[in-house]
């Protein structure tokens, strides 16, 4: 009975492994081998990582293309752009996403599924059609100008699009289900004993939701984040359609070095210093989540 327990944990948890090898890890070793090879003008674009001299392979490693990275100040304001549209990005999904989630949470249980159904309702269409739907709102003869000029807020049309704002509007309308989803799947589960007690207590309203609500909602904030923040710094479509066209985020730099340059290994470095970028800080997370959760126990236990 054990050794057949055991046969179904390993299957369980080798197929997940087994796909993550296949469909990540894969190519990540391709992408990474690219990065160290040296670009040339050929089929694929990049000189072979190893050379055979004597019968033996002879490894032919350039750190040129990470050299190029670190030294050319573009691609750090990129980074540094890319990082900070998906940290502002990430703080405003989250002080528009809490209240939502929390106001479904806290609603009847029939009313629920619907208000969710409201949330998901926009993934039923096309990613690129509801991006090209905000340049037709945004765009100086759009929507958006012709109402306010309409009502008289306006005597001139505004330049929304490809500024900061139309930025901000489409990444935070494209991305907000990924923070509600999570955010509510954490509240919902809270105990209303909790609040009940807190108020018996005496505690008003703000402070049973700061010293209850928001830390027990802490693991929900937190994935709700990852899941923005991460899909975010490497955003293509909506930087392209509706940012500034002086700031490029470090997307759209990889596709220009892939299908412009057809410079492979500066890309493929561009791609493994993303991945690092983002690996490092859900592996602090989890660490930090980890002892939490031992200290909890040991408390729990104690």
């Amino acid at each position: 009975m054990q050794l057949e327990r055991r046969a179904g944990r390993r299957l369980v948890a080798g197929i997940p492994a087994l796909w993550l090898a296949v469909f990540f890890l894969v190519p990540f070793l391709i992408v990474l081998k690219i990065s160290f090879s040296e670009a040339q003008l050929a089929i694929p674009p990049y000189a072979p990582l190893f050379s055979w001299a004597h019968g033996l392979p002879v490894p032919r490693i350039h750190l040129s293309s990470y050299a190029y990275l670190f030294t050319n100040p573009l691609y750090l304001r990129s980074y540094l752009y890319s990082i900070m549209v998906a940290a502002v990005s990430t703080l405003f999904c989250l002080a528009v996403g809490y209240p939502m989630a929390y106001a479904i949470a806290r609603a009847e249980e029939a009313w629920r599924s619907f208000l969710l159904m409201l949330i998901v309702l926009p993934f039923w269409t096309s990613f690129l059609l509801r991006v090209y739907a905000w340049i037709g709102l945004l765009q100086n003869d759009g929507l958006i100008n012709n109402i306010l000029l309409r009502i008289g807020l306006l005597h001139h049309p505004v330049t929304l699009l490809q500024t900061d704002f139309s930025l901000y509007v489409g990444i935070v309308y494209s991305y907000l289900p990924f923070m509600i989803l999570p955010l509510y799947a954490n509240l919902e589960k809270h105990d209303p004993a909790l609040l009940e007690a807190a108020a018996d207590l005496g505690a008003r309203p703000f402070t049973i939701f700061l010293r209850v609500t928001l830390p027990q909602s802490l693991p929900g904030i937190a994935a709700g984040s990852l899941l923005v923040f991460i899909p975010v710094v490497g955003e293509y479509v909506i930087p392209t359609l509706l940012g500034r066209t002086d700031q490029i985020m470090i997307g759209r730099m990889l596709s220009d070095e892939f299908f412009d340059n057809r410079d492979w290994p500066v890309a493929s470095g561009v791609a493994i210093l993303i991945l690092l970028l983002l690996v490092v800080p859900i592996v602090l997370l989890q660490r930090v989540e980890r002892r939490q959760l031992e200290r909890e126990g040991l408390e729990a236990e104690a």
